[in-house]
């Protein structure tokens, strides 16, 4: 066999193996969980800037909450570590609990809408409906405007 397509066999089979992959660096978890309460004193600063009452509003705490998220995937990424993993999830966790635990998860109460506005959104679309169908039975029945 010629040494260079030797050559390209044996680059071929490394690259394939993974032999020029990146090197697999294992998760520090004392790095993660020494910092992970870092990023909780933090949210915790910025959520006493809002009125507790306001906790569950989400328009009002969602820049402090982005802000914990990136701080968290921060400081899993510094231990080497993937985001999310249990570590992360257990902090998320009792950050909700601390934070979002008043917060009701009540499901939305359907009610029909006003008579005159129902019957309104019943009879338009009959109406269009009546009327699409009397177009084309029209159009069918004049040969000459299509043709």
């Amino acid at each position: 066999m010629d040494k260079q397509v030797l050559s390209l066999l044996q680059l071929f089979v490394t690259v394939v193996c993974g032999g020029l992959g990146h090197p697999i660096h294992n998760c520090n978890e004392t790095i993660v969980i020494e910092s992970l309460p870092k990023c909780g004193e933090l949210f915790e600063t910025l959520m006493m800037t809002v009125e507790p009452n306001q906790w569950c509003n989400l328009t009002k705490i969602i820049m402090h909450y982005n802000i914990l998220s990136k701080c968290a995937e921060l400081t899993a990424g510094r231990g080497n570590c993937f985001w999310p993993n249990s570590l992360a999830e257990r902090f998320i966790i009792g950050i909700h609990t601390t934070f979002f635990s008043n917060c009701s998860s009540d499901t939305a109460i359907w009610e029909d809408p006003p008579d005159d506005i129902l019957s309104a959104l019943i009879l338009i679309p009959v109406f269009l409906t009546a009327a699409m169908i009397s177009l084309v039975v029209w159009c069918s029945k004049r040969g000459d405007i299509f043709g």
